[in-house]
């Protein structure tokens, strides 16, 4: 079996998990209590490797950006070695700190309170007056080292000195399925920061089950078929990859123009679909009669001809797609990297949701992230990538429709948790992704966890 075909064929349906297998009902002072979150940045974000940003985002030597976890902050940097580090962003003098926000300085670091300056790889080089002072050792003053590591383009943190390798904490699977999406060359085409009114296991919940689709996103029924029983997922240690396979609404029912005419509306949700629509069309009209309609033989539907035609352009492109299966033309599949990494990835693009613990500490808010990334030619990379965006006035940045929804819908269920009576919620088996998940938080919290 590829690695491609390792989810659609060897991961577990509904009915192949037994109903005790997680606990179905997750406390709601996990989302609101503040000794809880206390808990969960001692035992888990100061234990985890977790991603701080893409490896493009630092191109060249001297690039650096800042990473703030609650009230710590990181600063992760491209040296003259090409190499990415990681450092606590403090001076070694009196602490204060080096940067903040992103930029870049070649020449290394300079602390603005008593002109201390350190080099890419965080050495101690310069002491005002130095030659006034008593000596100071600057092996045992330079800057003290994080550990950072990449994976897949994405550059992960652990601010644990003790912690094991990446790729421990990853396993062997991940990696290999990963693999044939060449998710390491795509571009970054949307990355957008926002605050918002929810617990950030709010939006990871949100984000690792397809169960409120018919609540909140509901012109998705016209255009998609939802059938729980087909989907299939993969539990790997702490995390889990799932697929719901793609299917036109009702294609048992309507004819081909209805399968059609469903493809052609993806783009109001999936925009991405926009790019193979000529591909599309070009494959839909071999089928139709010298009178222009369209007639289907057996084996072809709408889905198989969006796939062929997301191979082809893919392939038209440059980008090697022989190890991905044709459901992977379609069908996104929905990793959930713990402690706080969703994603959505299907052949030629990715969709990344990050939720990190409010700054402050207060549990009842989160700072979300999302990046959307694509595969393009290498010369066509810079025409379409993304410059950061921090948004400041709240409902201000216009996502597209079935994210806008989800927006709305977190801090709506952010209140409800809070009523005190609710001492729990009830999760249903199509929510199982959310069971697996809790179950690892429930770990890490019991102490139970080795540091990792």
């Amino acid at each position: 079996m590829r690695p491609s075909e390792r989810v659609e064929e060897a991961g577990l349906g509904l009915a192949d998990i037994p109903s005790d297998r997680y606990r179905m009902r997750i406390p709601t002072d996990r989302y609101t209590s503040r000794e809880i979150q206390e808990n969960e940045r001692d035992l888990i974000w100061m234990r985890v490797w977790q991603v701080v940003g893409r490896v493009d985002e630092l191109p060249e030597v001297g690039d650096w950006k800042e990473y703030r976890l609650f009230d710590q902050s990181y600063m992760i940097v491209r040296g003259k070695d090409r190499e990415i580090r990681g450092f606590v962003n403090a001076c070694r003098h009196r602490g204060n700190p080096l940067c903040a926000g992103r930029g870049n300085s070649k020449r290394g670091f300079l602390c603005q309170y008593h002109l201390w300056s350190y080099d890419l790889d965080g050495k101690l080089k310069g002491i005002l007056r130095e030659k006034a002072l008593d000596p100071v050792d600057k092996d045992e003053n330079s800057l003290l080292p994080v550990r950072v590591e990449c994976f897949a383009g994405f550059v992960f943190l652990n601010p644990d000195p003790d912690a094991t390798p990446l790729t421990e904490f990853l396993g062997d699977e991940i990696p290999k399925l990963l693999a044939p999406y060449r998710l390491d060359e795509m571009v970054t085409v949307l990355d957008v920061r926002e605050g918002l009114d929810c617990n950030w296991k709010v939006v990871v919940d949100a984000f690792s089950e397809g169960y409120h689709i018919s609540g909140i996103h509901p012109e998705l029924l016209k255009v998609i078929d939802i059938d729980p029983s087909k989907s299939r997922h993969l539990f790997l240690g702490d995390h889990s990859v799932s697929v719901a396979p793609f299917e036109v609404a009702n294609v048992s029912v309507f004819g081909p123009e209805d399968q059609v005419e469903g493809i052609r509306e993806l783009p109001g949700t999936f925009p991405t679909v926009t790019t193979v629509l000529p591909r599309f069309e070009e494959l839909v009209d071999v089928h139709r009669d010298e009178n222009g309609k369209l007639g289907f033989p057996e084996g072809v539907t709408a889905r198989t001809l969006l796939q062929q035609a997301t191979r082809d352009t893919l392939t038209g492109m440059g980008l090697d797609v022989g190890a991905l299966t044709d459901a992977q033309m379609s069908d996104n599949h929905g990793w959930v990297l713990f402690p706080n990494f969703f994603m959505t990835i299907r052949a030629g693009e990715a969709t990344v949701i990050l939720a990190t613990p409010d700054p402050e500490g207060d549990p009842g808010k989160c700072v979300w992230h999302i990046s959307s990334y694509m595969w393009l030619p290498p010369e066509h990379r810079e025409a379409f990538r993304a410059e950061p965006t921090e948004v400041e006035e709240p409902g201000s940045f216009p996502y597209f429709l079935a994210l806008q929804q989800d927006y709305e819908q977190m801090p709506r269920q952010q209140r409800g948790l809070r009523n005190k009576r609710l001492e729990h919620m009830t999760l249903v088996k199509e929510e199982i992704v959310i069971a697996h998940y809790h179950s690892v938080v429930d770990r890490y919290l019991a102490g139970a966890e080795d540091k990792v």
